[in-house]
């Protein structure tokens, strides 16, 4: 059914760093974080969509254990899994105070030999972490080399409105965008690291946009200081078109829009009906062999 209360969202990025053995790093990411979400409660959001690698986004290079030329398997053993433990306590806390639902992009440790996932926590406004999506379509270095892969989608609902997750490079996974309209997501919540460039104008952006008109689905696209002059973050209504971006500069930045569900959507239930089968009672019942063998 049509929500009739819009839900303000608002979507960030942020300068990530890539070593999460970087001390004073990873406390400026804490820092970077909770100004943002402190910007994002003046503007009256009820969430605030944070990038991958929000708090720490690990470098391949710095990581590997055979050195930047020849990428090799991940040096976990560097990370300060301690700072990055106190500065998400920190901003759990945060949400809390500000009633402020947050999502944000880190790694997950696991017990050695399992790799971390890169993972999205999803922090409530009563300053608990409620749920935590792992990425699943990993690159074939992350894969590789550095993460343990997710193996499920992650939905939660704030205000009567269903989010999904999802990070990484996995806008290039149509397939798991239409696992989430099958879920009733009303917006996916997808966080990357790149890769825009200055020659390929952000096709994860693009793609995104794409993917919210085919679901017909809000998509928030939350991306790093970074990308922004290629990229910025932003939110794409469920036509395919920017509702709003922060400003494409190499700066952190929150830009908010209201999600507002009241209005019929009327292209999901068609396409679920056509999806259906419901073809097949219009479909000829002629082999199409047999024309070609007629013609020949």
């Amino acid at each position: 059914m049509p929500k009739n209360t819009p839900l303000r969202l608002a979507v960030a990025q942020l300068t990530v760093h890539p070593d999460p053995g970087d001390t004073a790093a990873l406390r400026d990411s804490g820092e970077q974080i909770r100004r943002l979400m402190r910007d994002a409660h003046a503007a009256g959001a009820r969430l605030l969509h944070l990038p991958e690698g929000a708090l720490t986004c690990p470098s391949k290079q710095t990581m590997s254990t055979t050195g930047a030329d020849h990428i090799g398997p991940a040096d976990w053993d560097r990370a300060d899994w301690t700072t990055l433990a106190v500065q998400l306590q920190a901003i759990a806390v945060l949400a809390g105070e500000l009633r402020l639902w947050t999502v944000l992009g880190s790694v997950h440790p696991l017990t050695p030999p399992h790799r971390p996932h890169l993972s999205l926590y999803v922090i409530s406004d009563q300053g608990k972490i409620v749920t935590r999506y792992d990425e699943r379509m990993l690159s074939h270095t992350k894969v590789s080399h550095m993460y343990t892969p997710g193996s499920t989608p992650v939905t939660f609902t704030v205000d009567d409105v269903r989010f999904g997750c999802a990070m990484g490079m996995e806008a290039a996974f149509p397939e798991m965008f239409l696992e989430y309209e099958r879920l009733d997501v009303d917006c996916v919540l997808f966080s990357t690291h790149g890769p825009g460039t200055p020659t390929n104008n952000g096709p994860f952006a693009l793609q995104s946009q794409a993917l919210a008109a085919a679901n017909s689905y809000w998509v928030s696209y939350a991306s790093t200081a970074q990308d922004a002059p290629n990229a910025p973050s932003g939110i794409i209504t469920p036509e395919g078109d920017w509702l709003t971006q922060c400003p494409p500069e190499l700066t952190p930045a929150i830009t908010t829009a209201d999600l507002n569900l009241s209005a019929d959507n009327h292209a999901r239930p068609w396409r679920r009906v056509a999806r259906s089968g419901l073809y097949t009672q219009y479909q000829a019942l002629t082999d199409p062999r047999s024309l070609e063998r007629a013609r020949s």
